[in-house]
């Protein structure tokens, strides 16, 4: 190794910026240092009064730049499903979409619930170098809704939160116990909010156009039914909880209810659940087939006003890819889930170009929520914060083009369609993980 490989990093001035930091409430002109992977300064007046001699300067042309995206549901597949995705190619897709911290899923094989899942997923994130990786551990051992595994041990390991990923924990009395530890160490628990026995079976939204296709339906009220039971016990405990994937008006209501009575509840939910409605399964369309099912109209703008109004607290991207073997089979066969990685942001960015979100509060749902909800020190612009950023121009028209994705899987119902707002840049830790060109 040579004497100069060793040096540190250059500083890099960000420059002629658009500065969004939903954690001061700036919106506005400005630029960023940063130095050692941290942001060293920032402001309107950053550069006016001279730069370090060697920093590296870059013209950002008056586009956003925002804390890095933090996606806090996602399936990476690794290990045990390398051939859907993996680390690797999921960090890639990430950095393309703007995301610098996302959060795996525990439904793995095997399924996190040992440190040693959870110190695997922290190897291989570190050997990828790429977006920042972390995990949930299962709430039950081998996520079978039974024997409660080691909290306090898993999170001191690093695990983020627990969660059984896309099963609900039936059990009351095992959740109960779940929660009662977790509360011990003021750990998060997350629930996939459908109660299994009236949902079992079923493969899309209940309801008659499920009648029509000969498909068995989930009802709406396996939603707020699991939700309701869960506040009981949060009430119980006071275990912080988080609702997943949030898709229903009733579970809106439910939720709005129990904040306005002071639980510490959070929730979030996904781009389909604002974006599309269960017309979308039209002739069995197997990339429309997520878990939840998607809704009707008036739950998906039921959905679209809760983030408006600050009931659902953070957008995530319920990333789930798979090979085409599991999609292009019959509708009641085929997997539950899309991949979502690259479409977030662009995605996400429709509630602000109709006017129903400012720009600052979508980058608090995409960024500084997740962060806070997570405890992570991501997800703001500060100086001595990780210089996890993101550049993009909101208003770059395009269309999402799966054949283009990074993501080993391209099972989106999202090809084709006309979006707006491109990722000019990602940096993690002041490295440039992604960069556009014209």
């Amino acid at each position: 190794m040579t004497r100069s490989s060793r040096l540190p990093p250059r500083p890099t001035a960000l420059l002629n910026a658009r500065l969004i930091d939903p954690a001061s409430g700036y919106d506005g002109p400005g630029g960023i240092l940063i130095v050692d992977g941290e942001i060293a300064d920032l402001g309107p007046a950053l550069g006016q009064h001279g730069l370090p001699a060697d920093a590296i300067e870059v013209n950002c042309g008056g586009h956003c730049l925002v804390p890095g995206l933090v996606d806090m549901r996602v399936q990476l597949r690794e290990p045990g499903e390398e051939h859907k995705e993996t680390i690797a190619t999921a960090s890639e897709a990430a950095a393309a979409g703007g995301i610098t911290s996302m959060v795996t899923l525990p439904n793995t094989d095997p399924v996190i619930d040992h440190v040693s899942g959870v110190e695997f997923i922290a190897r291989r994130a570190r050997e990828t170098k790429g977006t920042k990786v972390y995990c949930y551990g299962s709430v039950t051992r081998g996520a079978e809704g039974k024997d409660i595994v080691e909290f306090g041990l898993l999170a001191e390991n690093g695990a983020l939160g627990f969660t059984d990923g896309t099963r609900a924990v039936a059990s009351a009395r095992v959740l109960r116990r779940a929660m009662s530890y977790a509360s011990t160490f003021d750990l998060l628990i997350l629930q996939h909010p459908e109660e299994p026995d009236l949902a079992a079976g079923g493969v899309m939204n209940g309801g008659a156009l499920a009648t029509r296709l000969g498909l068995s339906g989930i009802p709406r009220a396996a939603e707020v039914m699991m939700i309701e039971r869960d506040l009981h016990l949060v009430a119980m405990t006071g275990a912080r909880y988080h609702v997943a994937h949030l898709s229903t008006s009733d579970g809106v209501a439910a939720i709005r209810a129990a904040k306005a009575r002071g639980l510490k509840i959070t929730c979030d939910t996904a781009p389909p659940y604002f974006t599309l409605t269960e017309a979308e399964v039209g002739d069995y369309r197997t990339f429309a087939k997520l878990s939840p099912p998607l809704r009707s109209e008036s739950d998906r703008a039921a959905i679209a006003a809760a983030i408006a109004d600050g009931t659902i607290d953070a957008i995530a991207s319920d990333h789930a890819p798979h090979d085409t073997e599991s999609k292009r089979v019959p509708f009641a066969h085929a997997e539950f889930g899309i991949v979502g990685l690259e479409t977030l942001l662009p995605l996400s960015l429709a509630l602000v170009h109709q006017g129903k979100l400012t720009l600052i509060e979508l980058i608090r749902r995409l960024s500084t929520a997740p962060a806070d909800i997570l405890r992570l020190p991501q997800g703001r612009l500060a100086k001595g914060a990780p210089a996890d950023l993101l550049l993009f121009d909101p208003d770059a028209e395009g269309k999402i083009e799966v054949d283009h994705f990074r993501s080993k899987s391209k099972n989106s119902p999202f090809d084709g369609r006309a979006v707006k707002g491109r990722v000019l840049r990602t940096l993690v830790d002041g490295r440039t993980v992604f960069e556009a060109y014209a």
